[in-house]
C-alpha cells in the first residue's frame, strides 16, 4: 500500500508539473502572439516594465493586454473544466457538462434581457449571474428529494437531470423570443454572447476565488467521490455522507459555471471533452483527475481563444466557436475509443 500511494504521488507531481509548466508556456505564447507579434527578445524587458508598474514601450503593452485576457481565459476554462468533473461525478454519468442542468440557460435569460435594454457592462454581468443563480435555487426547489443520499440516489439523479433539462428549455425558449424580437444594433452582440467571447472580458478577482474555493472543495472531497462513483449506497453503507455531498457538488459546480458564463458567455464543450481526455489520460482517480482536469482546462481555453484572435487577425472570432470546432471531433474520437 505504501508503494501504491508513493508511486501514486510520483505520477501526481510529474503530471501536475508538467501541466503547470505547460500553461506557464502557453501564456508567454499567448503574449506573444496576436496581429502585432511581440518577439521573444523583446519579452525579458517587457515582462521587466510590467513588473515596475511600467507601460513605456509598445511590447509592455501589448503583453499587458493580452496576459490579463489569457489569465481571464485560463480562470474561465478551468472553473468549466472543474465543474464539468463535479456534475459528472453528481450524476454518475460521463456524458454530463457543466450546462446540463440548465444553469447557463438561465444566464442568458438574464444576459440577453440585460443587453436587449442596452445595459450597461456591469448590469448585464449582474443580470447573468441572477439568472444562473435564480435557475439554481429554482431546480433545488424542484429537485431536493433528488440530492439526498440512500436507496433512491440512483433514481435522483435521472429525475434532478431531467428537471434540469426541462428548465433549460424553459429557459432556451425565452432566450430565442428575445433574439427574434431584439433590435438589429444589440442582435450582434446577444448573439456573441450567446457563444462565447472572451473580448472585452475583465479579470476579476471573484471568478478566481471562486475557482480556488472549489477546487479545495473538490480535492478534500476526492476520495468520497471515488467511492460514490461506484456506488452510492456503498458510499452510504462505507460512511460518507452521500447526500450533503451531492448537495455539496451541486451547489459548487452551479456557482463555477455562473461565475464562468457571467465572465465569457456560455463557452461550449470545455467542461465536456477536457474532464474526458483527461479521464483517459491519467485515470479516474479523482485525486488526480480534478486538478488535472482543472489546469488542462485552463490551458485549452486560452489556447483556443489565442487562435481565435488571430486566426482572421485583425479580425476576432468568439472563442466559442474554436471550442465547438474543436472539441466536436475530439468528443466523437473519445467516443469511438470509448466504446472500443
Amino acid at each position: 500500500m505504501a508503494d501504491f500511494s508513493r508511486k501514486l504521488q510520483q505520477r501526481a507531481v510529474l503530471v501536475l508539473g508538467g501541466l503547470g509548466l505547460f500553461a506557464l508556456a502557453g501564456l508567454v505564447f499567448s503574449g506573444m502572439t496576436g496581429s502585432v507579434a511581440v518577439p521573444l527578445a523583446d519579452m525579458p524587458a517587457a515582462i521587466g516594465d510590467l513588473l515596475h508598474g511600467e507601460k513605456s514601450t509598445l511590447a509592455a503593452t501589448l503583453l499587458d493586454l493580452r496576459v490579463h485576457r489569457a489569465l481571464t481565459a485560463f480562470i474561465t476554462g478551468a472553473a468549466l473544466s472543474l465543474a464539468g468533473v463535479m456534475m459528472q461525478a453528481l450524476l454518475r454519468n460521463p456524458l454530463a457538462d457543466p450546462y446540463v442542468l440548465g444553469i447557463s440557460a438561465g444566464a442568458s435569460v438574464g444576459a440577453l434581457a440585460a443587453l436587449m435594454f442596452m445595459c450597461a457592462a456591469w448590469m448585464v454581468d449582474a443580470a447573468a449571474f441572477g439568472g444562473a443563480v435564480a435557475v439554481s435555487m429554482m431546480l433545488y426547489l424542484l429537485a431536493r428529494r433528488d440530492l439526498r443520499g440512500g436507496a433512491a440516489a440512483d433514481g435522483g439523479t435521472a429525475l434532478l437531470l431531467l428537471t434540469g433539462v426541462i428548465l433549460s428549455s424553459a429557459c432556451m425558449a425565452l432566450v430565442t423570443l428575445m433574439l427574434s424580437i431584439a433590435p438589429d444594433s444589440r442582435l450582434r452582440s446577444m448573439v456573441f454572447w450567446m457563444i462565447g467571447d472572451m473580448a472585452g472580458a475583465p479579470l476579476r478577482w471573484m471568478p478566481c476565488l471562486v475557482l480556488v474555493a472549489a477546487l479545495l472543495f473538490a480535492v478534500k472531497n476526492a476520495r468520497a467521490m471515488n467511492v460514490m462513483a461506484l456506488h452510492a449506497e456503498a458510499a452510504a453503507t462505507l460512511g460518507i455522507r452521500v447526500g450533503a455531498l451531492r448537495k455539496g457538488l451541486f451547489f459548487v459546480s452551479g456557482l463555477l459555471t455562473a461565475s464562468a458564463v457571467t465572465t465569457a458567455g456560455s463557452i461550449g464543450f470545455v467542461g465536456l471533452i477536457v474532464p474526458h481526455a483527461c479521464r483517459f489520460a491519467v485515470g479516474p482517480d479523482h485525486r488526480l483527475l480534478i486538478p488535472a482536469a482543472t489546469l488542462a482546462g485552463g490551458i485549452y481555453l486560452m489556447l483556443a481563444d489565442t487562435l481565435a484572435r488571430t486566426i482572421i487577425a485583425p479580425e476576432q472570432l468568439p472563442v466559442g466557436v474554436i471550442t465547438a470546432l474543436v472539441g466536436a471531433p475530439v468528443f466523437l474520437y473519445q467516443l469511438h475509443r470509448l466504446r472500443k
